[in-house]
This record gives structure tokens, C-alpha cells and sequence, in this order.
């Protein structure tokens, strides 16, 4: 099964979550600006809530999207609203690229908001869910 993780973050938060999920699941975490170049089962993508939107190079490597993509895993961190799950499924379903009904979402530190997080605790969560999600994946197909 091949598997990519791809990420964008502004203060560190969620490279630390795509660090972990990419650990977990044997592969290397490459920022946004690091285009997909070949077919993937599963990929794993990253991202923030900046101004209560996903940023415009998010935006920018969905749409730069050229290879096919089994399934998107979303994972972000967000200090206000939940997740960008919402957002990015709008965005892949344009593509018609397939999205995982499952995500996993934390809280990111922004300003004196979430001071430290995510910490370990949210990394070994992260982790975990990607091990099920490639898991499922293996199962279900």
C-alpha cells in the first residue's frame, strides 16, 4: 500500500501531529508545497484553521492534485473552531478525490489559546489513528 503524508502549518502545530502519523505509518511527512508525483492508496493531509479557514496553499495542493489518490485522511489543529474537515471535503469533493468519514482533530496552541498543545498525549493519539486508519484500509480496501 502506498501512503503519503502532506501537511501545511504556520507555528509548528500540525507538523508535529503529521510527524507522528507519518512515524506511525512508515513514511516521511513533506510539507504542502512538496507535490504528490506518484499514485497513493492513503494520504494523510495536514492542515490549520488560519482566520477560520484552511490557507490558500492547502487550497492550492489540492487543486495541483494530477495523480490518483485512493482516499484522503484529514487531520488538523485548530485553536477556535473544531477541524477543517468540512473545508477540505468541500475542496476534495470538487477534485473528486475520495475522503475518509473519520478525521482526527485537536487543539493547537495559538497566541494564549491551547498553550502546548498538541502535546505527546495528542501525538500518540494521532498516531494511533492513522495505524487504524491504514489498518481499515488493509481490511476494506
Amino acid at each position: 500500500m502506498k501512503i503519503a503524508v502532506r501537511y501545511f502549518t504556520r507555528g509548528g502545530n500540525t507538523k508535529k501531529l503529521a510527524e507522528a502519523v507519518a512515524a506511525a505509518v512508515g513514511v516521511k511527512a513533506e510539507p504542502v508545497s512538496v507535490p504528490l508525483n506518484e499514485d497513493v492508496d492513503i494520504l494523510f493531509l495536514g492542515s490549520s484553521v488560519y482566520a477560520y479557514g484552511v490557507d490558500d496553499a492547502v487550497k492550492a495542493f489540492i487543486a495541483g492534485i494530477q495523480v490518483k489518490v485512493g482516499k484522503v485522511v484529514n487531520f488538523s489543529t485548530a485553536a477556535v473552531i473544531k477541524s477543517t474537515y468540512k473545508q477540505v471535503a468541500r475542496l476534495l469533493e470538487a477534485k473528486n478525490i475520495p475522503f475518509a468519514a473519520e478525521e482526527f482533530a485537536c487543539r493547537g496552541s495559538f497566541a494564549m489559546l491551547h498553550r502546548g498543545k498538541p502535546d505527546e498525549d495528542d501525538c500518540k493519539r494521532a498516531a494511533e489513528f492513522a495505524k487504524r486508519m491504514v489498518s481499515e484500509e488493509n481490511i476494506h480496501g
